[in-house]
């Protein structure tokens, strides 16, 4: 991630091997690298409690702008980190690491995606430092109003896993690992409005009202609404683009009928149009979570990456799609920076 701070910074998680996940950061935009001298890393367990420790990093948050220096972090198994020197040393946000709820969210490790329950979208309120929003896979949504040491969930109107496969046996609860948010964003100059594709569908709150509505329900019926990525239009708060994909049991993921495209809301969610002019009419892909890119204005520039490795851009809003590389290795994630 490059800091938009000072347009000079870069951080870089990385999984050695043998040597173990850590932190690379620069701070001369990429020139020479140096290895953190503290990743995060659990504390050594104490009497009866059950060692922990990092698989992998894998979500990187620049802190507020009036925050020169932090920088938050999102790992596997689910914690946060936050460091407050460029993200050379790091330390546990012990307000959620400690969480009582933190048992529950774990309690099945087997649970959520194929490397490992992680946490993303970090989210900073960017009127308020203090005021912060995290994405579990699965948990949930979680918030805190002090920086991080206290956390409440957000997870009211959200459908589960449990409830999607009807497995009415298993009670809706407000915390657990059945909640699965796949991408939480927040719109940066509308902050009080938050959009969300979760494994049961597509969802938009407008705070302060705690109650997620379910805005994927207008998406066609042979489409549905599961998808890994969500893009916000800088500006109008009422417009995002989305990715489906088949959440059925075909694994793994592709575009429902193998035919992708981007979908396109103006109006909140209340509409959808399918945006596939210049994709192929076949492709057996999909848009990871961090998949996507939204740069620019008037009009705004897209871009996403798939997991077969072409990475497609839009000069328009999504009105014509161009394939600018290819035969990549799979895509997880596409960042856009003006150097």
């Amino acid at each position: 991630m490059l800091d938009p701070r000072d347009q000079q910074t870069l951080v870089v998680a990385s999984s050695t091997g043998h040597l173990g996940p850590t932190i690379f950061r620069s701070t001369d935009a990429g020139s020479t690298w140096q290895e953190a001298k503290q990743p995060p890393a659990f504390r050594p367990a104490q009497g009866s409690e059950t060692p922990r420790s990092v698989s992998h990093t894998f979500w990187l948050t620049p802190g507020h702008a009036d925050e020169l220096g932090v920088w938050w972090a999102g790992t596997s198994p689910q914690a946060l980190w936050t460091s407050t020197d460029g993200g050379d040393t790091w330390q546990s946000v012990d307000g959620f690491n400690e969480h009582p709820d933190y048992e529950k969210r774990t309690e099945d490790p087997t649970a959520g995606t194929p490397d490992g329950p992680v946490m993303h979208s970090i989210l900073i309120d960017p009127r308020d430092a203090d005021h912060m929003y995290l994405g579990l896979s699965g948990g949930g949504v979680y918030e805190s109003r002090d920086h991080g040491a206290t956390w409440s969930h957000l997870n009211n109107g959200l459908e589960t896993t449990a409830s999607e496969s009807r497995a009415e046996t298993i009670p809706w609860e407000p915390v657990g690992p059945q909640h699965d948010p796949h991408c939480v964003q927040l719109h940066p100059f509308h902050p009080d409005i938050l959009y969300q594709q979760n494994h049961c569908g597509i969802y938009r709150i407008q705070r302060p009202d705690d109650t997620w509505e379910r805005i994927g329900r207008n998406m066609p019926d042979n489409v549905g609404d599961i998808g890994f990525v969500m893009g916000l239009h800088p500006e109008d708060a009422d417009t995002c683009w989305v990715f489906p994909m088949d959440g059925s049991d075909v694994w793994p993921r592709t575009s429902p009928g193998g035919g992708p495209a981007v979908y396109r809301t103006r109006d909140a969610g209340a509409s959808w149009e399918r945006q596939n002019n210049g994709l192929p009419k076949k492709g057996w892909y999909t848009v990871k979570r961090q998949g996507m890119c939204i740069a620019g204005t008037d009009p705004v520039s897209i871009f996403f990456g798939t997991t077969s490795g072409e990475l497609w851009a839009s000069r328009d809003e999504g009105r014509l799609w161009t394939k600018i590389a290819s035969h990549l290795p799979e895509i997880y994630a596409v960042e856009v920076a003006e150097i």
